[in-house]
């Protein structure tokens, strides 16, 4: 059945998706649009709306794909959708909060121990790859487009927004705003 599919497909993106949404991302999307449930055209539309929306990406992203993996798999309807979302929703929380919950006490009882300092030490240029391969996962067609006319147009915007962001302290929100408009205004 679906949700037990879904369940399994969040349990591991829970249990295995350290370092926050970005870092989640590659397991997500071989999860997800591995079994079919979505596109990778949705898949990218998916991680847009996710960054435009309040709330981690991770979660917003199995709240999403909990209402239309349903629909997929014959089950139509809003009760459907509403179940897979709050199921896929709440699996791909419950095992960070009961990690953490567990493992908070005993990491503020060690935190000057080595072998805690060594597991964080290592935990964190893991997190830097997982967010690097999700920024080249996100580098595809769907984003950049396939005429090479409309890639070059998409890695100067995207350049620029890097830039723009990472040299000066021009808000974020402001540059995906401009970002929007230039693309409006361009394609």
């Amino acid at each position: 059945m679906i949700y037990l599919k879904l369940i399994w497909s969040y349990l591991k993106i829970g249990l295995f998706g350290f370092g926050g949404g970005y870092a989640m991302l590659a397991l997500i999307e071989r999860e997800i649009v591995g079994p079919g449930w979505i596109t990778e055209q949705m898949f990218t539309d998916i991680v847009a709306i996710s960054q435009m929306t309040p709330g981690p990406i991770g979660i917003n992203s199995a709240t999403y794909i909990g209402y239309v993996a349903p629909g997929h798999a014959g089950f139509n309807g809003i009760i459907w959708g509403l179940l897979g979302s709050i199921i896929c929703t709440l699996v791909v929380v419950l095992p960070s909060f009961f990690l953490v919950t567990y493992t908070s006490h005993f990491i503020t009882r060690h935190k000057e121990s080595a072998l805690i300092k060594g597991v964080f030490a290592g935990l964190r240029p893991v997190v830097v790859g997982l967010i690097a391969s999700a920024a080249l996962l996100l580098m595809n067609t769907a984003n950049f487009g396939s005429e090479t006319d409309d890639i070059i147009k998409s890695v100067i915007i995207c350049l620029a927004s890097f830039c723009i962001v990472f040299f000066t302290k021009i808000h974020p929100i402001l540059v995906i705003i401009l970002a929007g408009i230039t693309g409006l205004i361009i394609f």
